[in-house]
């Protein structure tokens, strides 16, 4: 009898998984992807910054594991909804959770729950055109926007802000987005770091991508790119060269501004009901490597703050989750008897795309080696029983043509996503479309 599994997630570390199950299994195995969304790929699809085309055909290589014929997608199906720990536990021989980490950390600083004080992955999630995100989430109505963190995400967030409607129209940002994003009424975007450039976490190819922005200006304080020795890697020598030569440039009158900014960090959002500005204080490193404050202060008179300081995994229901790691414990992979888990929710949000494909197979070997069995049930008698229609491959494939199709019509690009589960589902032939 076949191994049958379940992998719980479709991003990078869940058909990760499934490609390694079915590479490294002596015998026949069986593997289901369950996702929530209608569409696979996770961050691949709504996390992935839209002009930044070849890390996004990434998704050509994924789609090929799904068209396994030991693969099947199962779309629509939520854990904790749809099914259950147990009910997967009882309709497979193992499980694998893989869905990664979901949310940003916060600052804890006061205002940061006022309006316009928001998480970078919403942003990121809006002009992804993520269904749990509506198209008029944001209005960019304020001349200046703070962006904290110096991190690849927060890069993507200041580049999307920076460009022109006209720049992002070829890519598959939503039509609704892009209609609100040429409305765009930012002049100036802050990129604040707590410490100084040799310690920023973005990659030398996007942080030399800001600088070729066409639409905005990029400036750099000379006292906050100045680095006192260090022998560094090669990355951060480049990150810190790069820093420094705009450093010794002057703005030309672009319609924007893009300021990078180091040593400072955030101690409070001011306003009263929503965001009216940002109180910032300088910072240095103490003997002992900590970032402390000086008692210098600035305040910038941003109307949003996005934060973008880290993500981290939430808890999946009946799953155990360490609190202070905010990842499921587990050895090699190995969470309980037949549950087992990999990539972000196993060792947090830690590495690049490809580093799940590694994490992947240690889960997957620690999983073919214990040689789990204790299947009684059909997970397609049991969805079916409650109801539940998966949505197919061959569904997001159409999903993908109506996108397509969708792009074609509007002269943008070759494709632009679908908002909504609704119109998703509607593509598929899953609803009938809702009227004009």
């Amino acid at each position: 009898m076949s191994l049958r599994v379940a992998v719980v997630g479709s991003g990078p570390a869940g058909i990760y998984t499934a490609e390694a199950l079915v590479k490294q299994s002596a015998g026949p195995v069986e593997v289901d992807v369950l996702e929530r969304l209608p569409t696979p790929y996770g961050l691949v699809r709504y996390g992935v910054a839209p002009d930044h085309t070849s890390i996004k055909s990434i998704a050509n290589y994924l789609q090929r594991v799904l068209e396994l014929p030991q693969v099947r997608f199962l779309g629509g199906v939520t854990l904790g909804s749809e099914v259950s720990v147990d009910d997967l536990l009882a309709c497979y021989d193992a499980v694998v959770y893989c869905t990664g980490a979901m949310v940003d950390r916060r600052m804890g600083i006061p205002g940061e729950d006022l309006v316009g004080s928001v998480a970078a992955t919403d942003f990121v999630n809006w002009y992804c055109g993520h269904p749990d995100v509506s198209p008029d989430r944001f209005t960019l109505d304020s001349p200046e926007v703070a962006v904290i963190g110096v991190g690849n995400v927060a890069v993507d967030v200041v580049r999307v802000l920076a460009k022109t409607a006209e720049e992002l129209s070829s890519t598959d940002v939503p039509d609704d987005v892009l209609a609100r994003l040429a409305d765009s009424q930012v002049k100036a975007i802050h990129m604040i770091g707590r410490r100084g450039p040799e310690h920023a976490k973005f990659t030398l190819k996007e942080l030399r991508e800001l600088g070729e922005l066409a639409n905005a200006d990029v400036c750099v304080r000379p006292d906050e790119a100045v680095v006192l020795g260090g022998d560094f890697p090669r990355q951060v020598k480049g990150n810190i060269e790069v820093l420094r030569s705009w450093s010794e440039r002057a703005p030309v009158g672009r319609p924007r501004r893009l300021d990078v900014r180091f040593w400072l960090r955030p101690v409070e959002i001011l306003g009263t009901t929503r965001v009216e500005g940002l109180r910032l204080e300088r910072t240095r490193l103490s003997q002992d490597g900590r970032v402390v404050g000086t008692g210098e202060f600035e305040t910038l008179p941003v109307g949003m703050v996005l934060r973008s300081v880290g993500y981290q995994s939430v808890a999946l229901p009946g799953v155990p989750f360490s609190s202070e790691t905010m990842t499921v414990p587990n050895v090699e992979g190995r969470v309980r008897d037949r549950e087992y888990v990999a990539g972000w929710l196993k060792r947090g949000p830690t590495g690049v795309i490809g580093t799940n494909k590694s994490d992947a197979a240690e889960t997957v070997r620690t999983l073919l080696a214990d040689d789990p069995h204790g299947r009684v049930a059909s997970i397609d008698e049991l969805l079916s029983a409650r109801g539940v229609r998966p949505v197919t491959y061959e569904d997001w494939r159409a999903i993908e043509q109506a996108e397509a199709s969708l792009a074609r019509t509007l002269g943008r690009g070759e494709r632009v996503k679908l908002v909504g589960l609704e119109a998703m589902l509607a593509a598929c032939g899953r609803v009938t479309p809702a009227p004009p």
